[in-house]
């Protein structure tokens, strides 16, 4: 239960961190802030839950990981609705928080929540919002294979993955506003409501889909020896 609750609590802060950052924030540090809050966030709890849980706090990364044989079906269940869980928990905290200002709107300011078509931030397709979320959240599970690989410097990983979260969302926030996890998306969704929930299910099949394919690319070419 110790893995679970880690994984509840490190999901927890992704979203309210990051999420927040967009919705409190996001007028004072812009796009740049934004990314560089969900990718300090992912540093620090990999630091912080890593030996726990191997800090996932995203169900691509969980199914990417059964994908390469390097979690149970029982731990990627409990993992999965873990995140699922923390994620729904800080999109209603933010929504407590943003909602103490006058003027608030759900409906108008959000909870960061992703989209495409007319919910992307710069009105991108379907199309091409479901290609960036597959691609961009496969050279993220890349990033984390290659870091965590038994032949990679010690200690190093978290600012790895961090960093490359950042630069992912540099690209992704103007596209769908990046998801590259699929809990990051339901927390939000779940109480905006409309078009973010009727989009949701993009936010769920992409990562999944350039999580596994990572997976396999990884395993298939790239390693040659036991990943830690």
């Amino acid at each position: 239960m110790k893995k679970y609750l880690a994984e509840l609590i490190g999901t927890f802060a992704l979203v309210a961190m990051g999420c927040g950052s967009a919705v409190i924030a996001g007028s004072h540090i812009g796009f740049q802030g934004i990314a560089f809050a969900f990718g300090l966030t992912v540093l620090v709890m990999v630091y912080s839950i890593g030996s726990i849980s191997g800090c996932h706090i995203n169900p691509a990364i969980t199914i990417s990981m059964l994908t390469a044989g390097k979690i149970n079906l029982k731990d990627t269940v409990g993992y999965i609705v873990a995140q699922c869980v923390g994620a729904i928990l800080a999109a209603a905290v933010l929504w407590l928080i943003a909602s103490g200002k006058p003027g608030y709107d759900i409906s108008i300011s959000g909870l960061g929540q992703n989209g495409y078509g007319l919910q992307s931030p710069d009105g991108y397709s379907l199309m091409a919002c479901f290609v960036a979320e597959v691609v961009l959240t496969f050279l993220f599970l890349f990033v984390i294979f290659g870091s965590t690989h038994a032949n990679a410097p010690k200690g190093f990983a978290g600012i790895a993955i961090g960093l490359s979260l950042t630069i992912i969302h540099l690209v992704g926030i103007p596209i769908t506003g990046t998801s590259v996890n699929p809990a990051r998306s339901l927390g939000p969704a779940v109480f905006v409501g409309g078009a973010a929930l009727s989009q949701l299910w993009l936010f769920i099949v992409a990562p999944i889909l350039g999580g596994i394919i990572a997976a396999l690319t990884w395993k298939g070419l790239f390693d040659k020896n036991p990943q830690v």
